[in-house]
């Protein structure tokens, strides 16, 4: 079961029965969708900012990807960050899925980058070497 919006759409547990997920704990939850996308496509699973904030519980792998060749059912990774235990029921959601398109790369081994443009090069430098403003 899934609801559609313009952004994406919600994915629901799809359990048989009530499942808890204790404090630090982490549980497969399947979705009972499958679906065949096209080439050139990826679905993304992302969290849902309502469990985050309300109970600390979130996607594990943030995005999650699902390739155009997977034909399974989708299932999501959902750990417990809170405090206290959560409950997942059927028909609960519990992560949001979007669908993008996406340019295949032929990477190329090489021995030395490219040097950048000195005026609009970060180099090697990341991790907030850029400065806060």
């Amino acid at each position: 079961y899934a609801t559609a919006h313009a952004a994406g759409m919600d994915l629901t547990a799809a359990l048989e029965e009530a499942l808890e997920i204790g404090s630090g704990e982490r549980a497969l939850i399947p979705t009972g969708l499958s679906i065949a996308l096209p080439h050139g496509f990826e679905a993304q699973i992302r969290p849902r900012s309502g469990l985050a904030i309300n109970h600390g519980v979130t996607v594990l792998n943030t995005p999650g990807t699902i390739d155009a060749d997977y034909r399974g059912e989708i299932k999501v990774i959902l750990i417990n960050h809170g405090q206290k235990p959560f409950t997942v029921q059927r028909g609960m959601r519990i992560a949001q899925m979007v669908v993008e398109r996406h340019t295949h790369v032929d990477w190329q081994v090489v021995e030395r980058l490219e040097d950048q443009d000195e005026d609009n090069s970060r180099g090697s430098g990341g991790f907030g070497s850029t400065g806060i403003k």
